[in-house]
């Protein structure tokens, strides 16, 4: 499925006999494995259903299966595990597959686009905030200077005051 460079993997239930993209029984999902990180959609209910009537998946499907828990899962309803306990272990399985991935994952270059774009901001707004703060700086010092210059205007003006009344 999908198209040239872009390929979508179908998984599904088959006759052993039937050719390999002959007739099937049923879809039970998609495969995308350029996506990053490769997305799996699945119908799990059924995919259940046909591995306990004695599907055999393919080595592919098995470790697409094994990476959902879904594997994981119907082990623990062999073994008779409460249905929590088993909710509970593949929620963490798939969290732990999850966390692997984000590990190993590819940077992708919307991501690498969208960093600079973060970088980029932060840049300006710290050259803004520095700017602002040389700007602050400069009024506080010029309004120092202007109450020096007025106090040493005012102290001139007393001076010359005193001088006249001396005088």
């Amino acid at each position: 499925m999908g198209r040239k460079k872009k390929p979508i993997w179908a998984i599904v239930a088959a006759d052993s006999r039937a050719p390999r993209d002959g007739k099937f029984i049923e879809d039970l999902g998609r495969y995308y494995p350029l996506q990053e990180p490769a997305r799996v959609e699945l119908k799990e209910d059924r995919v259940k259903h046909w591995l306990k009537v004695g599907a055999q998946p393919t080595d592919t499907v098995r470790s697409l299966l094994s990476r959902q828990g879904l594997l994981l899962s119907l082990h623990m309803e062999h073994k008779g595990a409460e249905p929590d306990a088993i909710a509970e272990a593949v929620e963490a399985h798939r969290q732990h597959r999850q966390d692997k991935l984000q590990a190993a994952a590819k940077v992708t270059v919307a991501e690498l686009r969208q960093n600079a774009l973060d970088a980029e901001v932060q840049a300006a707004e710290k050259r803004e905030a520095e700017l602002l703060e040389k700007r602050k700086k400069a009024a506080e010092a010029a309004a120092e200077e202007r109450a020096r210059k007025a106090a040493l205007a005012a102290a001139e003006k007393a001076v010359e005051e005193e001088t006249e009344e001396t005088a």
